[in-house]
């Protein structure tokens, strides 16, 4: 049978929050050895971000948001106050092809861990930062987290509405894009090694991942010397283009009321035509406000108030399948309780894991967006405890049990 892509690559890991682990995520989804070195005296602070069951944190070990994450790794504890935990790390790193970190820009080597030092001790060794701004330029010392660094990548100033003040995307989109971003850099790297033997150093800028996905707004400027507007949910190249309110949940959740909307976009007046037929209305495909992109974008609160209309009484599922007939771009814009209960796309793609932890019990994950015909990947374990793989790991390194127990009572082990 074949092994996974990254089968036999091991991987020192000092990621934490969220664009590390994602990275190193990807990695073990390929079969990477992942080992996580953390500590209990300062532990990753999504172990103590919601959600947690019952709405209860009670653990270092159930948030859902660090299980996701962290998924297929091991988890070695160490507390570099000792210098025996720091020899402990060098024995890991020794064994190790990548090693990952995602700390601010010179934090490694005042740890003892920079490139120069790591390379002295394994010459071949792969090894990236996934630092905010990168190790150099006026900002590489600046603090950095996602969402400070959306609106510096530009696109808070495209998100929100003409005439409004910039908005947030939503979510810290530059820490798993920056993690995706290291882990194909990461694989170009092992790809390097395999052809030369050569190992390297990866400095790499969470800030220009983020602005990579944005060129288009980039090219208008430098071309044009225009900025981009913010216009909601339009779009200046098509109309209709927007999410539009359909009927609500039947029943409620927790006692509340859920809202359900429809995505549905018309590229062009053939598409315009085609959802007009579908809403019973042909005869707007040749009405004058609407027959052309330039009419539709010059009455498109009237076009949207039409398409309102007719979404509003109807379940948004039934509309994006009722609008997918008819050959229109419509989807549902899911909500979580859709894409966990209802939506059969997903199921039936086996994209859901039910992974089996310690504290947690069975809980269901988002799984690998990707299927490979020739080299088989799996989430091969829930996220670890933290410290769970300690004594393995040391045990693996060569340690006797005499000595990990003399580490565990200097505290080395915390």
């Amino acid at each position: 049978m074949a092994k996974p892509p990254l089968s036999g690559i091991k991987v020192a890991d000092f990621t934490w929050v969220w664009a590390g682990p994602y990275c190193t995520l990807q990695l073990a989804h390929l079969g990477a050895d992942v080992t996580r070195i953390e500590t209990k005296t300062r532990p990753c602070v999504t172990r103590m971000l919601p959600p947690w069951p019952e709405a209860k944190f009670d653990s270092l070990n159930k948030s859902g948001y660090f299980n996701q994450y962290n998924q297929g790794k091991k988890s070695l504890s160490l507390n570099f106050k000792h210098p025996e935990a720091k020899e402990v790390a060098w024995r890991l790193i020794k064994e190790a092809d990548v090693v990952v970190n995602n700390f601010a820009s010179g934090v490694m080597e005042k740890m003892g861990f920079g490139y120069e030092a790591v390379r002295a001790v394994k010459p071949d060794i792969i090894m990236i930062s996934l630092s905010g701004y990168g190790d150099t330029g006026p900002y590489h010392e600046y603090v950095a987290y996602g969402p400070a660094q959306v609106p510096l990548s530009g696109l808070s100033s495209l998100t929100g509405y003409k005439g409004f003040p910039p908005m947030h995307a939503g979510f810290s989109y530059a820490d798993p894009n920056a993690g995706v971003h290291g882990a194909f850099a990461i694989l170009a790297a092992l790809f390097h090694r395999k052809k030369t033997g050569a190992g390297q150093y990866i400095d790499m800028a969470q800030w220009e991942c983020a602005m990579d996905l944005l060129a288009e707004g980039i090219l208008e400027y430098t071309m044009n010397g225009r900025e981009p507007e913010r216009n909601g949910n339009r779009d200046p190249f098509m109309a209709p283009h927007g999410i539009f309110k359909c009927q609500d949940l039947p029943e409620k959740v927790m006692d509340m009321t859920i809202d359900r909307w429809v995505s549905i976009v018309c590229a062009d007046d053939a598409e315009w035509g085609r959802l007009a037929r579908a809403m019973g209305r042909p005869e707007l495909a040749d009405d004058p406000r609407f027959k052309t992109l330039a009419a539709r974008k010059a009455n498109e609160d009237e076009l949207e108030a039409l398409i309102t209309g007719w979404t509003l009484p109807q379940r948004f599922d039934e509309v994006a399948r009722k609008l997918q007939a008819a050959g229109v771009a419509a989807a549902p814009c899911a909500d979580n309780k859709y894409l966990c209960d209802e939506d059969q796309h997903v199921a039936q793609r086996n994209y859901w894991v039910e992974l089996n932890h310690p504290e947690v019990g069975v809980q269901r994950h988002a799984g690998i967006p990707w299927r490979m015909s020739g080299t088989p990947t799996a989430v091969r374990a829930a996220a670890p405890c933290l410290g769970q793989h300690t004594d393995e790991t040391l045990a693996r390194l060569g340690y006797s049990k005499e000595e990990i127990e003399s580490l565990r009572n200097i505290g080395a082990l915390e």
